[in-house]
């Protein structure tokens, strides 16, 4: 799903583990409650995105961006932040 078009998207609890979302756009998602560990999400617009409950156990978010983004609830584990550093407790926004 590299580069992928989906802004507003409603994908609450899916599973995309290991998926490659890299520069994706999904300004104002639902991503709530999704499973995205493994999952590379490198440069990917998650802006205003319901990201509620999701599971980001070492997912990479190098270069993405969060701005207005719900983190209530994520599960951070080894997860890579946008600044490049790594986490078990968020990245900052």
């Amino acid at each position: 799903l590299t580069n992928a078009m989906l802004p507003g998207a409603y994908l609450a609890g899916a599973h995309l583990l290991n998926a490659r979302l890299t520069y994706a756009d999904l300004i104002g998602a639902t991503l709530s409650d999704a499973r995205l560990d493994y999952t590379n999400l490198t440069g990917a617009r998650l802006n205003w995105a319901n990201l509620t409950g999701v599971n980001l156990t070492d997912a990479t978010l190098t270069n993405a961006t969060l701005t207005g983004a719900n983190l209530s609830g994520v599960t951070w584990s080894n997860t890579i932040c946008p600044d490049g550093t790594v986490t078990s407790t968020g990245c900052p926004t």
